[in-house]
């Protein structure tokens, strides 16, 4: 069999794969056009979504933008205790004054009573140190009887009980006469040293109550503020608040020495109040001696003052006390 004749069947074997080839690329091609053509539509939604979104983000930032330049350019740039003060709405300011005011008199109560307590004891414990080494109501006199000061008030006011019951028929209520006079005159040598701290007392406990009603007002400014600007960005609300704030720290400043200076005040007054009561037990010792050995002082024992002068200074100094 010749050569063409045996390779005929191989040939068309070929011919028919070709064919089937070009019919599955043809097939494949009609079935990709499609999803070709699907993302072509979605790049074209996501580019029009995109350009409407950022059209709408530049209008909102062309209207936003100057909204919010006016908020921070109204916010307050100094912050520190003065300016926060200054930009303070009018109550908190008022708040603010009045504890200020009320710290300068803490502090002018403090100085005044811290020298006056101190001056007093020094003087009280040099005349009971006297009235210790006095052996007598006349001697007890003529070192502390005429000198300014509680103590000398008391020998005062013995020595003008003794000369008004110098007619007494006895002697028994001599002492309780006496003791009657130096207690009245303790008392209100204590109330006259206590002049004042009344004040610190009431300082102390209404201080932060005080500042506490300036920052609640202030921070209602603040949230009045937030509901007028319609943002709740911190920067608008820290100052605000800040200067509240501030408000219950000056009322702290205000109350807490006033609490300390009190109590201070309080333990230096006792202090000088059991001086005075030694002070007024030695008088009684030596009235007593006197009572005992017939030795009261007469009405001329001391020179240059007799009943009717004794009774008039222990009257005068009774009256002062008061």
């Amino acid at each position: 069999m010749p050569t063409s004749f045996r390779h005929r069947p191989v040939l068309a074997a070929v011919l028919v794969g070709a064919g089937a080839l070009m019919a599955g690329a043809v097939q494949a091609q009609e079935a990709a056009a499609p999803a070709a053509a699907v993302p072509g539509v979605a790049q074209g939604v996501a580019q029009g979504a995109a350009s409407a979104v950022t059209q709408g983000a530049a209008q909102g930032a062309t209207h936003g933008v100057p909204e919010a330049a006016a908020a921070l350019a109204s916010l307050p740039h100094d912050l520190s205790p003065w300016g926060m003060f200054v930009t303070a709405s009018p109550v908190v300011q008022a708040v603010m004054i009045g504890l200020a005011l009320a710290s300068v008199v803490t502090w002018t109560i403090a100085i005044a009573k811290t020298a006056e307590v101190t001056s007093a004891k020094r003087k009280a414990r040099a005349a009971l140190e006297m009235l210790e080494e006095a052996r007598s109501l006349s001697q007890a006199a003529e070192r502390v009887g005429f000198s300014q000061g509680t103590a000398g008030a008391l020998v005062r006011a013995v020595l003008a009980e003794t000369h008004m019951s110098a007619d007494a028929p006895s002697r028994d209520g001599l002492m309780d006469r006496a003791a009657s006079r130096l207690e009245r005159i303790e008392a209100a040598a204590g109330r006259r040293m206590a002049r004042g701290t009344g004040i610190l007392a009431t300082i102390g406990s209404t201080g932060p109550f005080i500042g506490l009603f300036g920052t609640v007002w202030g921070i209602m400014t603040s949230f009045i503020g937030i509901s007028k600007a319609q943002t709740t960005n911190l920067a608008v609300v820290a100052p605000g608040i800040a200067e509240a704030l501030l408000a219950t720290a000056i009322g702290l400043v205000a109350a807490i020495p006033a609490v300390v200076v009190y109590n201070a005040c309080s333990r230096a007054i006792g202090g000088h109040k059991a001086q005075l009561t030694d002070a007024s037990a030695a008088v009684l010792r030596l009235l007593s001696r006197d009572i005992d050995r017939h030795a009261l002082p007469r009405p001329h024992a001391v020179p240059g003052h007799g009943v009717q002068g004794h009774a008039a200074q222990a009257h005068g100094n009774s009256r002062a006390a008061e």
